[in-house]
């Protein structure tokens, strides 16, 4: 066999200078989430319907020159038209403000009775977890207690001894709905509570109260704001089935359950009246799931590429 000449061989440079490179930018976790939230289509879709359906709630009644409770009995039962765009109920109330002023009440429900269910329900779950013990116990029994009462008995009671309207429906909702906050947020803290960084904080003398709001709950947010675009869904939709049977907003208020109940009386000679706040309720409830299934893809550090 011919032998190979080292001529014909030259050593590969090597890059050093390349090396160390960061390809990849260094992005916060808060950027990261949002960068991966941004290329789910459905959440985008879902947070843009959600925000044009706020803006017109917000913006759309001052533009009319009625308001919600104003009566023209000359003008009853119209269809959708120009100078009515949802056309009039029996009352002759125009349905275009009526219905943005029925989502406002809604929209204000859902996310003050939200703000609620996580002020209690983060706070009842970390100590829970925390403490651990014979405290967590008593403090689950009394959990599993407040959430076996039904919440349409307790809005029955309420009802008996407040008036009904928008406050008496966020009580009623809030005195039941922060357990399934509390039990999220004491499944999670449990599993990091035992963790290096608690252990740490607590050798370096933190109070309980300091290790709970500066380093439990925060590495647990992503968890949470998820179940925020879950529980406002719900609340809106315990407010529309009570205004349906008659228990929540009293008229001349309007809420889209109320505005719904009122259009399935009138459904088979006026089906506008039913068919377009059932529509935007729908849209909003939609929008909420598909946010919250796409933030709870953009929030978890194992889906990440």
């Amino acid at each position: 066999m011919q032998d190979i000449s080292k001529a014909k061989f030259k050593p590969v440079e090597r890059e050093t200078l390349g090396s160390e490179r960061i390809v990849r930018p260094s992005l916060t976790y808060w950027q990261d989430a949002w960068r991966r939230l941004r290329k789910n289509k459905l959440a985008m879709a879902g947070l843009t319907i959600l925000i044009i359906l706020t803006l017109v709630a917000i913006v759309a009644p001052f533009l009319s020159s009625q308001t919600y409770d104003f009566q023209n009995y000359d003008i009853t039962n119209q269809k959708p038209s120009g100078e009515h765009y949802f056309g009039t109920d029996d009352f002759g109330r125009d349905l275009w403000v009526r219905v943005w002023w029925g989502t406002r009440i809604s929209l204000f429900i859902g996310i003050t009775a939200a703000v609620i269910d996580l002020c209690v329900g983060v706070l009842y779950g970390g100590i829970s977890a925390y403490y651990g013990g014979r405290v967590d116990n008593v403090m689950q029994r009394i959990m599993e207690i407040i959430y076996a009462i039904p919440f349409l008995l307790i809005t029955i009671l309420l009802i008996m001894v407040l008036q009904p309207g928008i406050w008496t429906i966020i009580i009623a909702y809030s005195i039941t709905g922060w357990v399934p906050m509390a039990r999220l947020v004491r499944g999670q803290l449990l599993q990091m509570k035992e963790q290096e960084f608690v252990l740490a904080a607590r050798t370096l003398g933190a109070s309980p109260a300091r290790i709970i709001l500066k380093h439990l709950i925060p590495n647990s947010l992503g968890l949470i704001i998820v179940q925020i675009t879950f529980a406002v869904p719900s609340a809106i939709f315990a407010e529309a089935f009570l205004s349906y049977i008659g228990l929540g907003i009293r008229p001349p208020l309007a809420s889209l359950g109320s505005l719904i109940s009122d259009g399935a009386a009138a459904m088979k000679f006026y089906p506008y009246r039913m068919l377009i706040p059932t529509v935007v309720f729908s849209l909003i409830l939609l929008s909420f799931n598909l946010l919250g299934d796409g933030l709870r893809d953009a929030l978890d550090p194992k889906l990440r590429k």
